[in-house]
């Protein structure tokens, strides 16, 4: 099931902004304190690095990724999620919006 509301949340109104635009997201943090961001990443091919482990939850559009020492890319599309580790990184190819939710840790 894909994340459409999220209730009991606090959002940061100021936007966090990453390649110039092509990646905008908001942090939400629920009442017990578990953060999340809600965001849309625009047509581009870019490369994010990671703290905390994180899992990407696909809402509308897709995208193709490829974790830090995989070879091949793979496919995530409205209501599919993927996993990367934390302290890594992974590639992400859009060609349409890819609106998502990040679970952190």
């Amino acid at each position: 099931m894909t994340t459409e509301k999220i209730d009991g949340a606090a959002v940061t109104t100021k936007a966090n902004v990453y390649f110039d635009g092509k990646c905008v997201s908001h942090t939400v943090t629920l009442a017990d304190g578990t953060r999340k961001s809600v965001g849309v990443i625009l047509p581009a091919s870019l490369t994010f690095n990671t703290g905390a482990a994180e899992i990407m939850e696909c809402v509308a559009g897709a995208c193709e990724y490829k974790l830090a020492g995989a070879n091949e890319w793979r496919k995530s599309a409205a209501g599919e999620k993927f996993s990367v580790p934390a302290n890594s990184s992974f590639e992400i190819r859009v060609q349409e919006a890819y609106h998502y939710v990040c679970h952190f840790g």
